[in-house]
């Protein structure tokens, strides 16, 4: 294995090629990025479109190939929680636990993507391989702006989460021991969705059920998120698709400018000493490596339970953006490995 020397997407200051735009490429971006600053005037779909389209294309690649060299488990695959379009979710459990009857702790999981791209498929490989360490888990898929708008995801979470409670000898789970993860957007997501399983007031804001009761959410893993959409910039050289995201989430086109809006989607605001312990982490060279640092002292600050992990302290190479997903380098192995570590640890076992 090697370590891993820049973020998917991102140029990196050394010598390696593998992430440097081509000479086409940047002139493609460049003419894109002029055409679509034109259209949001009127409308974000046609920014989200492209950016949904460029997920896509980035992980092909590791989608296939952990997919290829994920251990064999069992499955129930695109299983409907819900009405909506993606309301569909994956369960996989170790091999054979199924014919055991065994009940398994279960680590719910919400995929990124900027709350307009991802899929659950994406992380098909990764999650298998979570799987096979002892646990359901199970991929949430969700719908994505601006076909659904906020808490429209929050919701579909806390419903699919109610589906697997209510199929819990089915799907081998035991609802009594579920954690709660995410990683980029689906951090938020999973954020928001711990703190209102923990904070009544913060359901009732949300309009969610509480389908499992407080002590039976034994952890969150929040990777790579952003937790404070308050803090989105509206300046710097991404400011239009990150402002076309936030109108397209929203359903508002000054997002910034809506109290509302902001008090909700701010899970902070809402964070109390019963969020659940937390597993938190981000690579240095990640934008959004300042939330997750900001909001593991947040839960901290409350008394909650936190194991951060930033290799960036620790000196070598700067990390990226969604640094854990990648499990051919040494620090995306390692951040997996904290990670089953931090979870059997809260669910036993």
């Amino acid at each position: 294995m090697t370590s891993q020397t820049a973020p998917q997407g991102v140029v990196p200051t050394g010598e390696d090629e593998r992430f440097r735009p081509r000479p086409w490429q940047r002139v493609a971006f460049g003419a894109v990025a002029a055409g679509l600053r034109a259209t949001l005037v009127v409308s974000p779909r046609p920014t989200c479109r492209l950016v949904r389209h460029l997920f896509a294309r980035s992980t092909v690649d590791r989608a296939a190939r952990q997919l290829a060299e994920a251990p064999p488990v069992d499955a129930v695959l695109d299983e409907r929680y819900g009405d909506g379009p993606l309301a569909r979710l994956d369960v996989y459990v170790p091999e054979g636990a199924a014919r055991a009857g065994r009940a398994l702790p279960v680590v719910v999981w919400t995929h990124g993507g900027a709350f307009v791209g991802g899929t659950k498929d994406e992380l098909a490989g990764y999650l298998r391989t979570l799987a096979a360490r002892g646990f359901a888990v199970v991929a949430v898929g969700y719908d994505r702006a601006p076909e659904a708008r906020y808490p429209g995801p929050v919701r579909q979470v806390v419903a699919a989460l109610a589906h697997v409670v209510r199929e819990a000898g089915r799907l081998h789970v035991d609802p009594a021991r579920v954690v709660l993860a995410g990683d980029s957007a689906g951090a938020q997501i999973t954020a928001q969705v711990a703190a209102a399983l923990t904070t009544p007031a913060y359901a009732r804001l949300l309009d969610v059920e509480q389908p499992v009761a407080a002590d039976a959410l034994r952890g969150a893993v929040l990777c790579c998120g952003i937790y404070d959409l308050t803090k989105v910039p509206d300046d710097g050289p991404f400011r239009h698709v990150l402002g076309a995201i936030g109108w397209a989430y929203s359903g508002r086109r000054q997002f910034r400018d809506d109290p509302e809006f902001l008090a909700s989607v701010d899970v902070g605001a809402h964070v109390t000493p019963a969020f659940p312990p937390a597993f938190v982490t981000a690579g240095g060279a990640d934008p959004l490596e300042p939330q997750s640092r900001a909001f593991a002292e947040l839960l901290a600050a409350q008394g909650v339970a936190v194991e951060p992990l930033f290799p960036g302290d620790g000196g070598g190479p700067p990390l990226g953006h969604e640094y854990q997903l990648e499990l051919d380098t040494d620090d995306g192995a390692a951040a997996f490995e904290r990670m089953v570590a931090f979870v059997r640890a809260r669910v036993g076992g």
